[in-house]
């Protein structure tokens, strides 16, 4: 499947929803790597975990349920917000519009918990090459993220 710029357009009469989720880094020998997910045995490419916000949560508190469920990580950082992306959902039937958060963990081998994917979470070095993501917006996300990644957490977290 294709995603070209008609999934960036919000038809008449498309409903709404709100996602919420993240870029997970970790430092390692100096270096920062980055987690990406795609689903096992899913020819349809990485993607950067995120989903729903359910009733009563936080846009933060949805984004780190939807890593651990998607990622599996439970121990996050956070660092910053990295504002917002909206899109068509997969099947083209919701306008989703999706928060984004930074964080830092040092968890090395996350074991996603969602019951209906089996997700599988690896880890690219920030400097490249990394891989093409399925959603664009979320290539462009990260693209713009990454050379403010040390800047960013540096501070905070010296590299090993």
């Amino acid at each position: 499947m294709s995603v070209d710029q008609s999934w960036f357009v919000k038809p008449k009469g498309t409903r709404n929803r709100t996602s919420a989720g993240g870029i997970i880094v970790r430092s390692e020998n100096g270096s920062w790597l980055v987690a990406l997910v795609r689903g096992e045995g899913d020819g349809e490419g990485y993607v950067l975990p995120k989903g729903g916000v359910d009733k009563g949560e936080t846009l933060e508190q949805a984004a780190r349920r939807e890593i651990w469920e998607e990622a599996g990580f439970s121990q996050l950082s956070y660092i910053k917000s990295l504002g917002k992306k909206s899109r068509l959902s997969f099947d083209r039937r919701r306008w989703i519009t999706t928060y984004y958060y930074l964080y830092t963990t040092t968890q090395v081998n996350p074991i996603p918990t969602d019951p209906h994917v089996a997700y599988v979470t690896e880890w690219f070095p920030v400097s490249g090459p990394l891989p093409l993501l399925f959603w664009p917006e979320q290539q462009e996300l990260l693209m713009d993220t990454l050379p403010a990644i040390e800047a960013i957490i540096h501070p905070l977290q010296k590299p090993d």
